[in-house]
């Protein structure tokens, strides 16, 4: 056993030296092993005491053995100095200049030098007494310049400065030309003559060219739609037309604006607080006359001017839909006219870009008109991919921008989802904020499944001031209070009508009170907080639409669809309306939606034939409260 060998391998690594350390490397973004360990391992350390020649303390000590041995040296000095004067002036410098020398050496020399210097010094001593015998005393000896005992040196240096430069190119002169040449109206003349001979001659080549065109087409078999080809005067002049439109309406007019800009109607004195409502201006379109007024906004920017969606509320007949802009300053011909495959059956406004208007359509798309862009397309549309919905968008609403400052906006649709759209990178992203499930109404599917039954969304709204508060109204008469953060269950519900809630709109003054209309012919207030209604209003017929006035938080309109508006104020009259006026014959015609203005004192109701009615608040029906 003794004799076995047992071999060991040393090696420079340090068995202790960790081998899994990582550091962040930001170039990569991640954390990375570090290859390079330091295996040095230190066993013993000693202190020396030996110190810098160049450091403070070795120069002290080098001054203090120099001014030591001192008397040595200066004898010698004074009598070289002496001798330099006469006879050896390069053994002064000689002397002077091996000085360093002696001073650097250290001072544990041997006894044989210091003994040869005494004997020096013994000898220039009697040298120098004899001299100073010799010399009268009144001459005085020159003092020579020691050198620099603390071996310092005086170093300078200058900078280079860069030599200026210049630099100058000369470009080639630009070609000219003199023209000189008289003008009289014969020239004149020729000269309007041969532009006329040019555009006759280009307006031939099209006309040649659209008869080639329709040739093609009619051999193919299609038939050819020839479009309306405007020249560039008549661009030109476009703006100044519609300008001029504006001012022959307001003169033919005149008594309609008279009207609504002075007009107050006096007997209101005598009406014991009821109030009418004066007709205006009723914005038609050829295009427009077979759909119905499907949805009003008005805009909030541009106090006069308000959008208006045209569709059909009758499934049976679908077809087309339009989207016109209307101003008050001319009601003769819409100022944007914008067409659609489906029905518009909503439509919004954005409140920070008011040229940004959200839609949304019967078939279940959703789409975002640009008025700054020339084209009568949208610009950002969903689709079928993007997620769309599957029934009718009932309504559209602009939301703040998310945290990226992204525009976004929320859709409700009969398929019973709410939909967050976001505009991210020039396209439409959709995602469901919740989905209205109907309670006891799971049935029973194919292999055991659990199928439940969505409810219908209609409309809804979002409170003014708490942000992630919302309300839906559904086809079944109930009413949720919602809220962004939760998409699995509902904050409250309503069982508000028999019928489906057609309208639900918070008041924008009070924040816990919000009004909803119904076809069951009712009209209710309500505060969110308490699970009944507070007011209750039989309107004896299907109420269409109803709205808060902007200027007062008691007062609301409703529209029937028997033809009627009704006005109510709240502080003045609990039971009944200040004014219940016809607004267009009950014959085939019902009244679909009502907007009031932001600033003026009149209010827009569209109609199933899609007219828009303009109205005046008479003094009664806008008061302001104190």
């Amino acid at each position: 056993e003794l004799k076995e060998e047992f071999t060991r391998i040393l090696t420079a690594n340090n068995p202790h030296a960790p081998q899994n350390i990582v550091r962040y490397s930001f170039k990569e973004q991640a954390y990375k092993p570090i290859s390079y360990v330091d295996q040095m391992a230190i066993h013993f350390t000693l202190n020396g005491n030996m110190i810098p020649k160049d450091s403070d303390e070795g120069r002290r000590q080098s001054i203090r053995l120099i001014t030591a041995a001192g008397r040595f040296y200066y004898p010698g000095l004074i009598l070289l100095s002496f001798l330099s004067s006469e006879e050896a002036p390069v053994e002064t410098s000689a002397v002077t200049s091996e000085e360093p020398e002696i001073k650097d050496e250290e001072s544990t020399g041997d006894a044989q030098a210091t003994g040869e210097e005494e004997a020096e010094e013994s000898g220039t001593a009697e040298v120098a007494e004899a001299a100073e015998a010799e010399e009268p005393p009144s001459v005085r000896l020159k003092e020579q310049k020691l050198a620099n005992q603390f071996n310092f040196t005086e170093r300078a240096s200058r900078t280079l400065n860069n030599p200026m430069r210049e630099r100058a190119c000369q470009s080639e002169p630009t070609p000219c030309e003199n023209f000189s040449d008289t003008a009289n109206q014969w020239n004149i003349s020729n000269a309007y003559k041969e532009e006329l001979q040019k555009m006759e001659k280009s307006k031939e080549k099209e006309k040649t060219k659209a008869q080639v065109a329709r040739r093609e087409e009619e051999k193919k078999g299609r038939k050819f739609t020839p479009l309306e080809s405007r020249s560039d005067d008549t661009n030109k002049i476009l703006k100044t037309t519609k300008i001029m439109e504006r001012m022959v309406n307001q003169n033919l007019f005149d008594d309609i604006a008279q009207d609504f800009k002075y007009f107050e109607d006096a007997s209101d004195e005598y009406r014991d607080q009821k109030g009418t409502l004066l007709p205006l201006w009723k914005f038609q379109c050829d295009q427009t006359k077979s759909l119905a007024v499907t949805a009003i906004s008005w805009n909030p920017r541009y106090k006069d001017l308000f959008a208006v969606g045209y569709g059909s509320y009758n499934f049976m007949k679908q077809g087309k839909g339009m989207l016109l802009l209307y101003t008050l300053k001319n009601f003769s011909f819409p100022a944007y006219v914008f067409s659609s495959e489906s029905g518009i059956m909503c439509l919004d406004f954005h409140n920070d870009h008011p040229y940004l208007m959200a839609v949304g359509f019967y078939d279940g798309n959703v789409a975002i008109y640009n008025l700054k862009k020339a084209t009568s397309q949208p610009s950002y549309k969903s689709s079928a991919k993007m997620g769309k919905h599957t029934e009718p968008v009932w309504q559209v609403k602009w939301q703040k921008d998310d945290l990226d400052n992204n525009l976004n906006f929320f859709s409700v649709s009969s398929d019973g989802r709410i939909v967050s759209w976001t505009l991210i990178k020039n396209e439409l992203v959709h995602t469901d904020v919740i989905k209205l499930s109907v309670e006891g109404t799971t049935m029973q599917g194919p292999e055991e499944l659990q199928l439940q039954t969505l409810g219908c969304g209609i409309s809804f709204d979002f409170h003014k001031k708490i942000d992630y508060l919302f309300l839906v109204g559904t086809e079944e008469g109930k009413i949720y209070k919602c809220s962004k953060s939760y998409s699995s269950q509902f904050l409250d519900v309503f069982e508000a009508h028999h019928m489906a809630v057609d309208s639900v709109r918070w008041n924008p003054y009070h924040s816990k009170v919000f009004i909803s209309c119904s076809s069951d012919w009712t009209v209710k207030i309500w505060d969110h907080t308490i699970k009944t209604p507070m007011f209750i209003y039989d309107l004896s017929s299907a109420v269409g639409d109803v709205a808060w006035s902007p200027y007062s938080s008691t007062v609301f309109a409703a529209v029937t669809t028997d033809g009627k508006a009704h006005v109510f104020d709240l502080s003045i009259n609990k039971y009944e309306a200040l004014c219940t006026q016809l607004v267009v014959a009950k014959k085939r015609n019902k009244l679909t939606h009502i907007q009031f203005n932001p600033v003026y004192p009149i209010v827009v109701i569209g109609d199933e034939r899609g007219h828009i009615t303009s109205l005046k608040l008479s003094p009664n029906l806008r008061r302001m409260p104190k």
